[in-house]
């Protein structure tokens, strides 16, 4: 081998190893990212139950989004991802079970449910999301300050607020915004109509 040949080959020998580590500092950096990703700003989430029927059917794929929540409240209407309050926690959840409900009423809000019907506030709730009307009684509570009211649309096979309370609004996770499996059901996810009241 002539001295020529040795300088190329440690050139070459040099370069893939340049090109090693920089490809490694890529990897490093694109893993560092897709974690910020999930822990700040959107994560995937899978639907574990029929508790959201007809919206969520068992084994829907969703995007949670987590970044309107550090500028404002849950909505009522919303369907968020929460992790377990301490109620049920005690009925032997695991603090990192995640759950997903829809808020029905917030801080404030004055919530009753009577012969099927949803009372926010004395009002009558028009809920055409629901698979049926709940065959239960809750009568009327105030949401306290930081606390929400949340309820499966499966009413009655939901274990949600009307069995054990008040969710705090600091275990809420994020929004649930968009479902990407099953592709036949893949879109943006439907509104209740009564965000705003």
């Amino acid at each position: 081998m002539t001295s020529e040949t040795k300088i190329k080959t440690k050139e070459q020998s040099s370069n893939l190893g340049k090109q090693i580590w920089e490809n490694l500092q890529i990897i490093a950096i694109a893993l560092v990212l897709a974690l910020l990703l999930r822990a700040f700003v959107a994560e995937p989430r899978y639907i574990p139950s029929d508790s959201m029927l007809p919206t969520l059917a068992e084994g829907d794929r969703l995007v949670v989004e987590k970044v309107s929540y550090y500028f404002h409240s849950p909505a009522k209407g919303d369907i968020v991802v929460f992790a377990p309050p301490e109620q049920l926690q005690m009925q032997g959840y695991e603090k990192d079970q995640a759950f997903i409900k829809r808020v029905v009423a917030t801080s404030g809000d004055i919530l009753a449910v009577n012969n099927g019907i949803l009372y926010v506030n004395n009002q009558p709730i028009e809920e055409d999301y629901i698979l049926e009307p709940p065959n239960y009684l809750l009568p009327p509570v105030q949401v306290p300050p930081g606390y929400l009211l949340v309820m499966g649309d499966n009413r009655n096979n939901s274990n949600d607020s009307h069995i054990w309370g008040f969710l705090p609004e600091k275990n809420v996770i994020g929004h649930a915004v968009f479902r990407f499996w099953p592709t036949e059901r893949i879109g943006g996810l439907k509104l209740t109509g009564h965000e705003a009241g």
